[in-house]
């Protein structure tokens, strides 16, 4: 069974659930009941390591808090129409691209309009400011027409959309109320891997529900294109659960709940949270413009593994490789070439790779950068103007013998001819036929097409060949494949 990530339905309330309530007492059928044995002595208290004394209370930061959560309903419409008669997405039973003499016959009716179907959705959020500012997800009130909150007091209000940040799934709400509890807002750069942290929110509509874990990770990134570095725990959040506060122990808000990790679509021990310091910038700048700038430099990078490190001369596995260079982006313009290793943002070291994508984004457009890159061998610094980020996606491209085979690679290439280098917008560049050994290990496959080898651009097979000769045990080529750009690295030895 796959996984995968959830956000905590927007149409939660779709799921349609009973939940049965179990005694705690379980009883065995089918067996002899086991004979009661008297104890002679009490039996001695746990000599734990960890006692119960250590064990944290949380009531009385819920007592102080716990006012501040919110619930949130909203109200929605999805559009539906279908053929009059048709049994949609049954096959042999009028499809659009249904072929069969059912769909044949159908398609003679003229389509007729379904009134639009009404949804309901539920999640959580928090009172941000005593005047009626509160914090949610973006998905909780994404394409909602009517958003209720609920406080702890009962009291209800209809809510107004002030913005909403899909790229970090924050939004915020505006409802006309005065003198509200609010909530504390901290500092997640100071959470420790292994600290306890609570949640409040409404799972399945059960509101303000308490749920406490520990920090499991911290600067997560998930394969969602968000430039968020989540915060992960063990805390349990399940539906209705999303746009819910994350507290640590002091009663302040590190991080709004968000996604589960999960084969069952229910809470399975893993889940992620937004930083609060990403959504405090988030919510500022949607208060004052309505809208989110987030800087770019115009690259794609992929994490520095083990063997690339080797390829790349560097001690350890760290920073960022740089696939691509998007054109006339910073990057190009501050000399960045594919192949570099960007090691150092501000003078700020690069560990992990997720690092580099969500503290550029976080920076306002104009802003200059120093960049320090690892270079065949050396590091070298680069100074760049970040541009403003967009939704538009550019996929840009940089810049013959016969077949050939390199024995110690695997690969059986061609140089490209020059329609091919025009249809897939490359200049040079050998296309694999085939491969074997080293290079199937690495998992290069037929119709890659190989555009560099240890940061040298390849022209001719014959090139490739001196350069594979040349290296020493491990070999990292920067390989096309449809519209992505990786760097893939070949183990000689």
């Amino acid at each position: 069974m796959s996984l995968k990530f959830v956000r905590n339905p927007f149409a939660a309330a779709l799921l349609g659930a009973a939940v049965i309530g179990v005694p705690a007492t379980i009883f065995a059928m089918g067996h002899e009941a086991a004979p009661v044995v008297p104890v002679a002595a009490p039996i001695p208290q746990s000599t734990s390591v960890i006692g119960r004394a250590a064990l944290p209370d949380f009531s009385a930061m819920v007592r102080a808090y716990g006012p501040a959560v919110v619930n949130i309903t909203t109200k929605g419409l999805v559009k539906t129409s279908a053929r009059s008669g048709q049994l949609r997405g049954m096959p042999g039973f009028g499809d659009d691209d249904d072929d069969s003499p059912f769909g044949q016959f159908f398609r003679q009716f003229p389509q007729q309009q379904i009134p639009d179907s009404a949804v309901r959705g539920e999640g959580s959020g928090f009172i941000l400011g005593a005047d009626g500012i509160i914090l949610t997800n973006a998905h909780v009130v994404a394409d909602a027409k009517e958003v209720t909150v609920k406080l702890t007091d009962k009291r209800e209000f209809t809510a107004k959309v002030i913005g909403q940040d899909t790229k970090s799934d924050i939004a915020v709400l505006k409802i006309d109320a005065h003198d509200l509890p609010t909530v504390k807002v901290g500092d997640p750069s100071q959470l420790e891997v292994g600290e306890w942290v609570v949640a409040i929110g409404s799972p399945f509509g059960f509101e303000n529900s308490v749920t406490q874990g520990i920090v499991s990770a911290k600067g997560r990134t998930l394969p969602d294109g968000s430039y968020v570095p989540f915060l992960q725990t063990d805390v349990a959040i399940n539906p209705g659960n999303s746009g819910g506060p994350l507290f640590n122990l002091d009663g302040e808000v590190v991080g709004i709940n968000s996604q589960i990790y999960t084969r069952s679509g229910g809470f399975q021990g893993v889940s992620f949270s937004i930083p609060i310091d990403v959504a405090m910038n988030v919510t500022k700048q949607l208060q004052a413009t309505g809208h989110v700038s987030r800087g770019k430099l115009g690259v794609t990078i992929q994490a520095v593994t083990q063997d690339l490190a080797k390829s790349f001369g560097l001690d350890k596995p760290q920073g960022a490789l740089v696939s691509n260079v998007e054109k006339d982006s910073p990057a190009e313009r501050a000399g960045i070439e594919p192949g570099d290793v960007i090691v150092k943002l501000d003078g700020k070291t690069i560990d992990e790779t997720a690092e580099l994508p969500a503290a550029v984004a976080a920076m306002q457009p104009g802003s200059k950068i120093k960049l320090t890159v690892w270079r065949e061998g050396r590091e070298k610094e680069l100074s760049a103007k970040l541009d403003e980020m967009t939704d538009k996606q550019v996929a840009s491209a940089d810049e013959g013998d016969s077949a050939a085979a390199s024995g110690k690679l695997g690969m059986a290439v061609r140089p490209l001819t020059p329609d091919e280098q025009k249809q897939v917008e490359v200049k040079g560049g050998l296309l694999v036929q085939d491969v074997a050994a080293a290079a199937a290990e690495a998992g290069i496959r037929p119709g890659d097409i190989v555009l560099s080898a240890n940061g040298k651009p390849i022209d001719s097979v014959k090139q490739l060949r001196d350069i594979t000769a040349k290296a020493d045990r491990h070999i990292a080529l920067l390989i096309q494949r449809g519209e992505a750009r990786i760097f893939v690295p070949v183990d000689l030895s």
